[in-house]
């Protein structure tokens, strides 16, 4: 009787331990809170992102992401989608993507923004403001209240914050706040202001006589053409220069426009974009920011020619006289919208724009590293050549490297070049129309067989055809 009672006993224990163990595990599941997502800032995706760039930018891990957001699927990401980004601490709001434009540095920004220096070196990872350079994207945080400065004033030489403060009905101690300065007394000539008073202006960190300015395509190509686009008030006239080159406006009906080249071997980095006004009582206002120059990808090849076409006695001068005729700027633009192809068979190449070619003298030991400056069509000898656009003809005549050659003046420093033909059908001073027949295609000069090499000039530097067979300029 011991015995069934002791085993009733354990029967009645472990039942209890059984009974006990199910109530644990499922009031577990009942109040097991849901996952939480993390408090932070708020990243929007942008096209292309994924995960893992998300995580690099932001300097965190894709777990550190996940668990953060345990809702959102890392393979399924959508553009507008919100991210909070774990590890920022001090940094609240809508994590916003920017693009960087003329104009803009890294004390315009948090002038404009409100947002300080550190949030944004932080943010974005910088180095150095120097790497502000245009086109590129930043993060911009940004509160639902959140007040942003669009009014831009520049403060002259001899003249006081509070002068300044009058004129935009404020006074020197909300700009002092506004644009971040250590008193009424903190600020220099030149120097770049935002008010919270005035009509609504571009967002940018340019001197005030500048409406607006942009460069565009961005980022710049290896043989690319820019266009580069100034509002000033008054049309008050401008300047400028693009890496080395110095840049040639032409006024349209309401901003001025340059039209300009990037050499085909100009060595990926970035160089200086530099504009100037000058005020009509002597003043000038002027700014300067880095334009990044990315690779265009080439190939390369090589051609076995004639050494005498290769000889730098007779191509340095010929070259130096092709430079001296498309360098002039004629303000007259002949042509409108896309150029046209210049060939019969409009789409059969030979050789592209940009190749790196590699040129051997036929039985010598003569050897020169250069590049391909033009588009060169298939077609066999006679076919005719079209003028691409109109303009006018500055030359006509036999070259030793580039055979019989055409160029022709479009305008606004935009020129197009013809060689190797066998025959030319026009002369200097020619007013051409698109489409005009201007000589034929032939084998003269250094060449390898017949064919039509056609290049366009762009103030001074040779571009890539197909840009201009493509988009209309500017």
């Amino acid at each position: 009787m011991k015995s069934v009672t002791r085993y009733n006993s354990r029967m009645r224990k472990s039942f209890s331990i059984f009974l006990l163990f199910i109530i644990i595990i499922f009031t577990g599941f009942a109040i097991q809170p849901a996952a939480a997502q993390a408090s932070g800032p708020v990243y929007i995706v942008q096209p292309g992102d994924t995960l893992s760039y998300i995580a690099s930018r932001f300097n965190v891990t894709i777990n550190e992401l996940l668990t953060a957001n345990p809702s959102i699927d890392p393979n399924l990401l959508a553009q507008g989608q919100q991210i909070v980004i774990p590890g920022l601490e001090g940094i609240t709001g809508v994590l916003e993507t920017e693009i960087i434009s003329f104009g803009d540095s890294l004390r315009s920004l948090s002038r404009r923004t409100q947002v300080s220096d550190e949030q944004l070196i932080k943010l974005n990872r910088l180095v150095s403001p120097t790497e502000l350079y245009v086109g590129i994207s930043l993060i911009i945080p940004k509160q639902e209240d959140q007040k942003e400065f669009n009014t831009r004033i520049n403060i002259g030489v001899g003249e006081s914050l509070l002068e300044l403060a009058v004129k935009q009905n404020s006074d020197p101690w909300t700009l002092t706040e506004i644009n971040k300065q250590r008193g009424t007394w903190d600020t220099l000539p030149g120097d770049v202001l935002y008010s919270p008073t005035g009509g609504e202006g571009t967002a940018t960190g340019l001197p005030s006589v500048f409406l607006d300015a942009s460069i565009e395509p961005l980022p710049m190509v290896q043989g690319g053409t820019e266009v580069i686009r100034v509002q000033t008030q008054g049309n008050i006239p401008v300047s400028g220069l693009l890496v080395d080159l110095p840049l040639h406006f032409f006024q349209t009906s309401d901003e001025q426009v340059s039209l300009q080249g990037i050499h085909a071997k100009q060595e990926p980095g970035v160089y200086p974009l530099r504009l100037e006004a000058s005020l009509p009582d002597g003043s000038r206002q002027s700014f300067e920011q880095m334009v990044l120059v990315t690779a265009g990808d080439y190939y390369s090849e090589k051609l076995y020619v004639p050494a005498d076409t290769i000889d730098p006695a007779v191509t340095d001068p010929e070259n130096q006289n092709i430079y001296a005729i498309t360098s002039p700027f004629t303000p007259t633009q002949y042509w409108n919208g896309i150029f046209t192809s210049p060939a019969v068979y409009p789409d059969q190449f030979t050789s592209r724009y940009g190749t790196r070619r590699t040129y051997i003298g036929i039985g010598t030991d003569l050897t020169i590293q250069g590049f391909h400056t033009g588009l060169d069509f298939a077609g066999g000898e006679g076919l005719q050549i079209f003028a691409p656009a109109p303009g006018r003809v500055v030359f006509a005549a036999p070259l030793t490297v580039r055979g019989n050659a055409v160029i022709i003046d479009h305008g606004l420093g935009v020129y197009s070049g013809f060689w190797h033909q066998s025959e030319i059908l026009v002369n200097v001073g020619d007013i051409i129309g698109q489409g005009q027949v201007i000589g034929l295609v032939g084998g003269t000069g250094r060449v390898t067989g017949a064919h039509l090499h056609w290049e366009v000039w762009v103030n001074g530097v040779q571009v890539n055809p197909l840009d201009w067979l493509n988009q209309a300029y500017p």
